[in-house]
């Protein structure tokens, strides 16, 4: 099949770079309304079915539409004119949850201080517990290590987990319970509850406090009395480990905006801005102009501002004075920075390299281009993943269901003449079969060991959202500049009239001064060469000339190395023929007003680029590459990698609307990328894929990210993740039969509350061995 080199589909601004890559305002992708949009935090969420609650009561108010996120703790709202955000946020508090209205990521100048890791209240309760309920699980489960009164002990450590450990559960049971509903809180409160309950009334009113008590395992239901039987270890383990879920979910919720944090907080805190003097009014690059440091948000509109060589462009404005190399790969990913001078535009947080700038300020705040990226990023977090959805449904027929079934089973022992002890029993039973232990489980310690075996292979998987797309991939992007390629600049081919090597030696002589990455590819060049092993020849009368080239004398030669402009008089056909088909940057090679050769300077692709691509499209993968680059440069790279088709000459927002536009097809795409360009490219994707050498906004941004610097652990990523899904998918099944198949037994009195801790640990066993079996992925 032909390869396909298409544009960008997008209209550009009305500034353009040499390279041709334009900046401007972004261009929506979809048809805007006159509804209004406003961003909830809801506080108080524990579990899907408080998902659906918050959701029920927002759609339910005419002209409203919701989508909250467990995630992010955060709710997107689309409401009508005549509602209000108070109103909606009464509306969550009648669900029992609080809410408040969320600044814009565009508006807000500078990135809140992130939480790393859960919160110390709830490890501190997770390991208070744990501590406590281990001897108490022990001395249940081996006889041979009970002795006298060891009930009693079993009791005094197992009630602060109940009761202090398990305080999340019963208040948001409470919660729950006011407003009229029941989640998986409540089925975990009233089955710990239940069977705590029980034992106190065993100790305190019946047989299990006398002295030499010993635990007996019996598979049924005694019809006689049953008070004898102590059920501690149900309770404190079941508390333990849930919060040991909780605790697992919580590391995923505190790292959900990390990607819009990073992406804020490039942008510089601090700027120098030039005030004109009252003695030379109208000269404001005279010496008389005073400087002054200010804060990035006292910056406004108009403002003139400094930019010295290495420092980050304050905010978006057009150059007023100076000449400096600009390094805009943040919003292009093109490797070579540009020449910038009086009257260019350049974009906030973006470096200068190897000059200084007076810049005017045309944009602050939400306006800039950096604010509008974070919105990108911020709008395709605020997704929910098919596992939500389905916990929203499970979570809305399972708890009601097990609770009547339990009430059942106690009015039927009743009913049949059994005793209340008996039937007590049994209800009990139900409930502790039905506690969803392994179900909590399942996930999270899958998650565990899949993350932890990626880790020692080089690759980072986020959260189980990231699995769960791994399998319904079909289509991946992938960026150029830094993934299939090198990111470096290096020299690829040189041309000469003569001694390739003299030309060589001589322009690395003029460029052995620069920072520049084309003039440190040549002095590299040269090095590779042999030419380390030789001191470069001294430069005399060094001259820069902004955006075209250098020149100076070396051995007694008038040295030129620089764009052709530089040359009078037109170049040899060799020469002009290397220059036509270079797809990097060609630099001219001259001594004495005559060309001596052509250095071609390109980004390099990656060696294993074509083994991996390959490897994609066996996963069944259709592979094309997406990148800011133009269709010359990017052509030439899909061809050595295998890529049939190309989009190029992207922006970010345009590469976020190619994602859309394939998923409104129903496409399900996977992007791989690295610089801050791709970021926002990166969250809208279903499964985004970021190479640990680049930014940091393109790693937070992603659901996986490939620490090694090499391409190839891109599949082993989609592999590792795939079957990390069916391993988590394999434990969700088998708690589910487990638990269909347990609670008719414990229904009919097959199946005493002992036996079903046991079986319930054991089912937790099972998903814990079932997830230790990904350690052997390779």
């Amino acid at each position: 099949m032909g390869s396909q080199y298409r544009e960008s589909e997008y209209p550009q601004g009305v500034f353009c770079s040499l390279q041709g890559s334009c900046f401007g305002p972004p261009v929506p992708s979809e048809r805007t309304t006159v509804s209004n949009t406003v961003d909830l935090s809801i506080e108080g969420m524990t579990c899907a079915s408080c998902v659906g609650r918050v959701e029920g009561r927002l759609n339910g108010v005419d002209g409203v539409t919701a989508q909250v996120n467990l995630a992010t703790e955060r709710a997107r709202v689309t409401y009508p004119e005549g509602v209000t955000p108070a109103e909606l946020i009464a509306e969550v508090g009648k669900a029992g949850y609080q809410a408040a209205v969320v600044e814009p990521a565009s508006v807000r100048r500078t990135a809140p201080a992130e939480t790393k890791g859960p919160s110390t209240p709830l490890r501190t309760r997770l390991l208070v517990s744990a501590s406590l309920s281990v001897p108490v699980i022990v001395l249940a489960m081996v006889p041979a290590l009970q002795f006298d009164y060891w009930q009693w002990l079993s009791l005094v450590l197992a009630a602060p987990v109940v009761v202090w450990g398990g305080y999340p559960f019963h208040r948001a049971t409470v919660t729950n319970l006011r407003h009229g509903a029941v989640t998986m809180d409540t089925l975990i409160t009233v089955g710990t509850l239940a069977s705590f309950g029980w034992s106190l009334y065993a100790l305190f009113f019946g047989m299990a406090g006398m002295t030499g008590m010993r635990h007996s395992f019996e598979f049924t239901i005694s019809r006689g009395d049953a008070s004898g039987n102590i059920y501690l270890e149900v309770a404190a383990g079941v508390i333990t480990f849930l919060l040991l879920g909780r605790y697992l979910e919580e590391r995923s919720k505190k790292r959900a905006g990390s990607a819009l944090h990073a992406l804020l907080d490039l942008g510089a805190k601090d700027v120098t801005v030039v005030r004109e003097s009252p003695s030379n009014p109208g000269n404001l690059m005279a010496a008389t102009r005073t400087e002054q440091s200010i804060p990035i948000d006292a910056l406004s509109v108009g403002d003139l501002f400094v930019v010295r060589p290495g420092e980050k462009i304050a905010t978006d404005g057009v150059v007023v004075d100076g000449q400096a190399a600009v390094d805009l790969s943040m919003i292009t990913g093109e490797s070579v920075p540009i020449e910038v001078g009086p009257g260019d535009e350049v974009v906030g947080a973006t470096v200068a390299q190897g000059g200084r700038l007076l810049v005017r300020a045309t944009q602050v705040g939400a306006g800039t281009r950096l604010a509008q990226m974070a919105k990108l990023v911020e709008d395709a977090q605020l997704g929910k993943s098919d596992i939500q959805r389905l916990a929203d449904r499970v979570a809305g027929v399972f708890v009601p269901a097990v609770i009547l079934l339990a009430l059942a089973t106690f009015v039927v022992w009743i009913a049949t003449g059994s005793p209340v002890e008996a039937g007590f029993t049994a209800m009990v039973a139900v409930l502790i079969i039905a506690c969803p232990c392994a179900l909590g489980l399942a996930t999270p310690v899958a998650l565990l060991v899949g993350t932890g075996r990626g880790a020692q292979l080089g690759i980072l998987i986020k959260g189980p959202e990231a699995l769960e797309q791994t399998r319904k991939v079909d289509t991946i992007l992938l960026d150029k500049t830094g993934t299939l390629t090198t990111g470096r600049m290096s020299l690829r081919q040189t041309t000469a009239t003569g001694d390739a090597g003299t030309a060589l030696r001589y322009a690395a002589a003029l460029e052995s001064a620069s920072e520049h990455p084309i003039a440190r590819a040549i002095v590299a060049a040269n090095a590779g060469t042999g030419g380390a092993a030789a001191p470069l020849p001294e430069v005399t009368g060094f001259r820069a000339t902004a955006g075209l080239g250098v020149s100076g004398t070396v051995e007694g030669h008038a040295v030129l190395v620089g764009r052709p402009s530089l040359f009078p008089g037109p170049l040899e056909a060799r020469l002009t023929q290397a220059i036509e088909s270079s797809t990097g940057t060609a630099v001219v090679v001259g001594w004495d007003d005559e060309a001596r050769a052509v250095l071609d300077i390109a980004d390099t692709v990656r060696s294993e680029a074509p083994a991996a691509l390959a490897e994609l499209v066996s996963l069944g993968l259709t592979p094309i590459l997406l990148t800011g680059d133009n269709a010359r440069t990017a052509g030439e790279v899909a061809a050595a990698v295998g890529i049939d088709e190309v989009f190029s000459g992207m922006l970010p927002e345009d590469k976020v609307a190619t994602i859309r536009r394939l998923q409104s097809e129903g496409r399900v795409v996977a992007m791989v990328g690295d610089g801050v360009n791709d970021a926002a490219a990166l969250a809208q994707a279903d499964l985004g894929i970021a190479l640990a050498t680049g930014t940091d906004v393109a790693i937070e941004a992603s659901d996986v990210t490939v620490v090694r610097d090499h391409l190839g652990t891109v599949p082993d990523a989609i592999r590792l993740s795939r079957r990390t899904l069916r391993v988590i998918k394999g434990n969700l099944f088998w708690a589910f039969a487990y638990n269909l198949a347990a609670l008719p037994l414990a229904a009919f009195g097959l199946l005493n509350p002992m036996i079903a801790g046991a079986a319930m640990a054991f089912s937790s066993l099972f998903v814990v061995l079932n997830s230790l079996r990904l350690n052997t992925f390779r």
